[in-house]
C-alpha cells in the first residue's frame, strides 16, 4: 500500500511551475536594472560615460594645431561643465582615455578658478577644491588672480597657469548622465515593492497551477493518504467467518 503511494505521489514531484512565473521576475529585474541605467546626452558629440557622469573629449581636426584659450575652452564646453576631478579614480580615467583621443600629451583645462573672496582654488560649479594631484605637491603660496589650472594628460598632475595669457592643447566637457538629472535613485520602497510584486505573482500562478493541476488529474493525491486501518474486516465477512466456525464446531 505504502509502496503505492509513493508510486502515485512521485510523477506529481517533478511537477514545476509555470515559466510565466520566471518570465514575471526577469521582466521586472531588467525593468529595476533599466531604471538605474544612465545616459549620456544624444548631441552628435561623442559621449564617454564613467560612473555617473559622461565626459566628451575635444578632437579638433587632425591637420590643425590644437590651442585654446580658457574662454574658448569654456565655450567649446557651453551648457555642459569644463572638466571637473573630484577623485583619484576620475583623473585615472582622464589619463587612462586620453590616448584614445590624442596621440600627443595634452594639457586640459580643469573648469577651476582662483576665488578672491575665499582666497583658494574653486571649481566653476562653485565646489570647494577638496580633491588634488599639483605637480609641486601643492599650489603657489602667492597666487595671482588670473590663475586657472591645466592638467598633464601623460602624468596627470595639475600645474598652475594663466587664465588669459596661456594656451593649451586640451579640452573635456562633463555632464552628468540624464538618469541622474531626472531620477531619483530607487529608495528602499522601491526596492520593497518591487519584492513584493514578484512574491505576489509567484503565489498567484502557484495557486492558479495547484487548481489547474486538480482539474487535471482528479483528487488521487488526496484519496492516497485516507486513513486505512490494517486488517481492517467488512461486517459481511465478519458474519460470515462466525457461521463457518459454528459450523466447524457442531460434531
Amino acid at each position: 500500500m505504502i509502496s503505492s503511494v509513493f508510486a502515485v505521489m512521485e510523477p506529481r514531484r517533478k511537477t514545476h511551475c509555470p515559466r510565466s512565473v520566471l518570465c514575471c521576475v526577469l521582466v521586472l529585474c531588467v525593468h529595476l536594472r533599466l531604471s538605474l541605467a544612465g545616459d549620456c546626452p544624444a548631441d552628435g558629440r561623442t559621449w564617454v560615460p564613467f560612473e555617473d557622469k559622461c565626459y566628451h573629449f575635444v578632437h579638433g581636426e587632425e591637420d590643425k594645431i590644437k590651442s585654446y584659450t580658457f574662454e574658448r575652452a569654456k565655450t567649446l564646453c557651453q551648457g555642459f561643465e569644463l572638466l571637473t576631478i573630484k577623485s583619484a579614480e576620475e583623473n585615472e580615467f582622464v589619463i587612462k582615455y586620453s590616448p584614445e583621443v590624442w596621440k600627443d600629451t595634452v594639457n586640459v583645462w580643469l573648469g577651476m578658478y582662483y576665488d578672491t573672496n575665499s582666497e583658494d582654488m574653486r571649481w566653476f560649479t562653485d565646489e570647494p577644491v577638496k580633491f588634488t594631484n599639483w605637480e609641486d605637491n601643492s599650489p603657489l603660496d602667492i597666487v595671482p588672480m588670473d590663475t586657472c589650472v591645466a592638467l598633464h594628460s601623460n602624468t596627470g598632475k595639475w600645474q598652475n597657469v594663466s587664465c588669459l595669457t596661456d594656451v593649451e592643447n586640451g579640452v573635456i566637457c562633463k555632464t552628468k548622465q540624464k538618469a541622474v538629472e531626472t531620477k531619483k535613485k530607487p529608495s528602499a520602497l522601491l526596492s520593497t515593492l518591487v519584492i513584493l510584486s514578484v512574491v505576489a505573482i509567484v503565489g498567484v500562478s502557484a495557486v492558479i497551477w495547484f487548481l489547474h493541476q486538480k482539474h487535471n488529474l482528479g483528487s488521487t493525491v488526496f484519496t492516497a493518504f485516507e486513513y486505512h486501518p490494517p486488517f481492517r474486516v467488512l461486517e459481511t465477512d465478519q458474519s460470515r467467518l462466525v457461521e463457518a466456525e459454528e459450523t466447524n464446531s457442531v460434531p
